[in-house]
């Protein structure tokens, strides 16, 4: 698979963005989420390139180092969907196919919600409806499994643990939560370069209310495994409330929360059969 890179301006930034697939394939836009990249999702693109897709997967605000502002409120959920926009507005893109995980599945369902004309389908993988998530904190062990962005939203004190011993800290609570050993040494590498581990950890400390993303009306996949350590059961099942559009539930047994990585191949072939149906 031929894979290419290129950049686009936005707000005073450079973002990165490798590009694969056919130029006149359907559209798809894949978010990574903390602490990844857009080759978070390397071994997806060449099955859904296969499958007739362009496959646009950028650095998102923070993680390309040319798209790294200094202020916590740069890094605000409407600023974070407007840099979508503004790729898909650069890349000749009316409407398209919205792939997001972690917190790129965060953006990715407030993007859905307030701009809905914009997509042809949304696929979130782990990341609940955010107003299930809050819900969830009520009535399970999510509470406990979300314990961490207490941590990760003290300026200072956080980038200072994590990056403890050359980065152990952080690339250890990576291997912990499932992910394999070359993938959290590579994103740990990448959050070690100059202002990148603040500028990720911005998005946990501008972002603290999910009361802003409403209702989702487009055609919805959701994939939720149960492996996942930081998102539970619980949110996963109360996110169809949030669905008024046709709406698809898929669970992955026995994966961690690192799906990209870990179930390439099974998401792939999920998203690929919901985009035919």
């Amino acid at each position: 698979m031929t894979e290419n890179f290129f950049q686009f301006e936005h707000d005073g930034l450079v973002f990165d963005v490798a590009e694969s697939g056919p130029a006149d394939g359907e559209a798809v836009v894949l978010l990574h989420g903390f602490p990844e990249a857009g080759s978070s999702w390397s071994n997806m693109t060449p099955s859904l390139a296969a499958g007739g897709c362009r496959v646009l997967a950028p650095d998102q605000r923070g993680y390309s180092p040319g798209a790294r502002p200094p202020a916590q409120g740069d890094y605000a959920l409407d600023r974070l969907v407007a840099d979508v926009l503004s790729l898909a507005d650069n890349a000749g893109l009316d409407r398209f196919h919205l792939v997001g995980h972690d917190w790129g599945g965060a953006v990715a369902w407030a993007l859905a919600s307030k701009h809905p004309d914009r997509l042809r389908t949304l696929a979130v993988l782990s990341t609940p409806h955010p107003k299930a998530l809050g819900r969830s904190l009520l009535r399970s062990d999510q509470v406990l499994r979300s314990s961490y962005v207490g941590l990760f939203r003290l300026p200072v004190v956080s980038e200072r643990l994590l990056l403890a011993f050359d980065g152990r800290v952080l690339e250890q609570g990576l291997r912990r939560a499932g992910l394999s050993a070359a993938k959290a040494r590579e994103y740990t590498a990448r959050m070690s370069e100059p202002g990148a581990l603040t500028a990720a950890l911005n998005w946990y400390r501008a972002n603290t209310s999910s009361l802003a993303i409403g209702d989702v009306d487009v055609p919805t996949l959701y994939i939720w495994s149960t492996g996942d350590a930081a998102l539970g059961r619980r949110a996963a099942e109360l996110t169809a409330d949030y669905v008024k559009g046709p709406y698809r539930f898929e669970v992955l047994d026995g994966v961690s929360h690192w799906i990209p990585e870990e179930a390439p191949d099974e998401a792939a072939a999920l998203l690929l059969s919901f985009w035919r149906t």
